[in-house]
């Protein structure tokens, strides 16, 4: 009899993929359903991103490319955490990976063994935890729910650390809450790390371009200087810039730390693609002004779809202050009955019941560590968020 290796039993599939593939399932049988389950703008990537890789090609850079990134776009890198970021990394603290997944993949697989601990605030992208549990660590999972506006205080990250902490995780904007830290909030995270410096800080920054209300964006490392050493600074260009299929990620850090993620990654996947890599280049040294206007688009999708979640009863729905997911709290519904007298007493038993009734898909929030709640994803028309949002409510008026 054949057996999957015990490492790969510790993990379980993405429930955000699992997601989309199911609303993909369905759209091929010609039902109407409304997919927001999936973290990727609707946006195109920009021309000016297209020309380069189409030039790229057409000059033949088409082969190998060092293991963990070119020098022209670890350049380009470079520059963009001195003008976004004011961090200052050399070409031999910087990473490219196939995909932010693959940078955290790295950094936690080549770092995090038997007996190590990794402090995750829920709740988190989906793939936190299972990575560390591929690589043998325990995941430690600190919780802050909507009354705090989903973001962990600095004495709950103290009491979550132990001798056995490696890493401690940050995402802000997050994925799956758009809740963001400020600077003031930052520093008070910083505090707690100096008292304990056996600790690496994982600055998970994907949705730093994509923030609202004028939010000023922030990154640890930045705020807290003097922590520089022991922070993995991560970002990529999937969501800003429309990426998602050219699969970059990258990160800045100490030269250690990314010496042993390129170890990892010459035996896995060796360089990413040279193509988007020429690519990336031009998206990251190119021209960002339709950012902003992307930013206004995403920041109206937000306020129609927490408006109209927050008019259903049973739902609450707090505003986030960047990337392009809701988070709402539906303990309002839990104990609720279907009109076919199933009693909801999960936020997953929820939402299948919102992809089988009203045909919408979005992702129950205990596949991102906190429930009762879902994620839904509003990088898509406001026409279909807003018959979207009117069938869940249509739906959630039928529980009794």
């Amino acid at each position: 009899m054949t057996t999957t290796s015990a490492s790969l039993d510790r993990i379980t599939p993405s429930a955000t993929l699992a997601m989309t593939s199911r609303v993909l399932d369905l759209k091929a049988q010609g039902i109407d359903v409304i997919g927001l389950g999936a973290g990727e703008p609707d946006f195109d990537t920009p021309d000016f991103v297209k020309d380069a890789a189409i030039a790229a090609i057409r000059a033949g850079k088409t082969k190998y490319t060092n293991v963990d990134g070119t020098a022209e776009l670890k350049a380009a890198i470079a520059a963009k955490f001195l003008r976004d970021n004011d961090l200052t990394y050399a070409a031999n603290q910087i990473s490219v990976n196939v995909g932010g997944k693959h940078t955290l993949f790295n950094a936690l697989v080549a770092t995090v063994g038997a007996g190590d601990e990794v402090v995750i605030p829920a709740p988190y992208w989906v793939s936190y935890p299972d990575i560390v549990e591929f690589a043998g660590g325990t995941p430690v999972i600190v919780p802050a729910g909507a009354d705090q506006q989903y973001k962990v205080t600095a004495d709950q990250i103290e009491a979550a650390i132990t001798p056995r902490t490696k890493w401690v995780i940050l995402n802000s904007p997050s994925n799956p809450t758009g809740a963001a830290y400020g600077a003031d909030e930052l520093e008070a995270l910083g505090a707690v790390f100096r008292r304990h410096p056996h600790v690496m800080i994982l600055a998970d920054d994907m949705y730093e371009h994509i923030v609202y209300d004028g939010f000023r964006f922030a990154t640890i490392a930045q705020v807290c200087p003097d922590l520089y050493d022991r922070t993995l600074t991560m970002n990529g260009c999937s969501k800003a810039y429309a990426m998602t299929g050219w699969r970059i990620g990258y990160a800045g850090g100490p030269t250690w730390l990314i010496k042993a993620m390129a170890k990892l990654q010459s035996q896995s996947t060796s360089n990413p693609c040279s193509i988007a890599q020429a690519a990336a280049v031009a998206a990251l040294n190119g021209p960002q002004d339709f950012l902003a206007e992307r930013n206004a688009a995403f920041q109206g999708r937000r306020d129609l779809v927490v408006r109209l979640l927050n008019a259903i009863p049973g739902i609450a729905c707090p505003t986030p202050e960047g990337a392009f997911y809701v988070y709402p709290d539906v303990s309002g519904l839990m104990g609720k009955t279907t009109p076919k007298g199933a009693t909801i007493e999960t936020d997953e038993q929820l939402v299948t019941y919102l992809l089988d009734e009203a045909r919408v898909a979005a992702v129950h929030g205990a596949a991102f560590g906190l429930s009762p709640a879902f994620r839904i994803s509003y990088a898509t028309s406001e026409a279909l968020l807003t018959e979207a949002c009117k069938r869940i409510a249509t739906a959630c008026a039928a529980l009794s």
